[in-house]
């Protein structure tokens, strides 16, 4: 069993978007020491504005704390995410238009370049075992959590913590409990393979 990297969203910088809507924290990209395939960021949104475009890249969003938003995608009815919504999932292409339903929203985002691999995003539940195919894994919960593995023991997870592992195919995941109001989220990458 690969070890579990921590990334704890309060040591990630936040970095502010251009159009003054908000910021961005990067917990985790692939590949290491170059332009990211995949990416998992957190967003705390603070006002009414358009998503950024991005050109051939797959696009997962989970609102994590506050009221919730909602986006206009093109050619859709205006879809309202909240915390009980399950992640949607959409073309980097489309930015849609995002509007705050009362007030600032922190949310969840994966996004994976086609051409590099295949990405999920899905909603955790305690007791509802998670198993993929996918070699990297994660999870993310706004408040701490116990995480089994397989057959070893729990292990206990602080709040607003990015727990990974990039050799988890396979493997079963399990939560022994999820805090009431807390928002947890199953992630998986699978990296195509490379070209001879």
């Amino acid at each position: 069993m690969s070890a579990l990297q921590l990334i704890n969203t309060a040591h990630a910088p936040a970095q502010p978007w251009r159009n003054g809507g908000g910021s961005t924290r990067e917990l985790f990209t692939w590949p290491a020491g170059g332009p990211w395939q995949m990416r998992i960021s957190v967003a705390d949104i603070t006002q009414d504005g358009p998503f950024s475009a991005f050109a051939g890249v797959d696009r997962w969003f989970a609102v994590l704390q506050g009221a919730g938003v909602v986006l206009n995608l093109p050619g859709q009815h205006a879809l309202a995410l909240t915390t009980d919504s399950a992640p949607q999932h959409f073309a980097g292409e489309a930015a849609p238009g995002c509007s705050l339903i009362a007030g600032d929203t922190r949310d969840l985002n994966l996004m994976v370049v086609r051409t590099a691999g295949q990405g999920e995003m899905l909603s955790a539940q305690a007791h509802q075992p998670w198993r993929h195919a996918a070699p990297l894994r994660a999870l993310f919960c706004t408040g701490p959590v116990a995480l089994q593995i397989d057959g070893a023991p729990p292990q206990a997870l602080p709040g607003c913590t990015l727990a990974l592992a990039t050799q988890a195919a396979h493997q079963r995941w399990a939560l022994h409990s999820l805090p009431p109001g807390a928002r947890a989220c199953w992630l998986a990458f699978t990296p195509h393979a490379s070209p001879p």
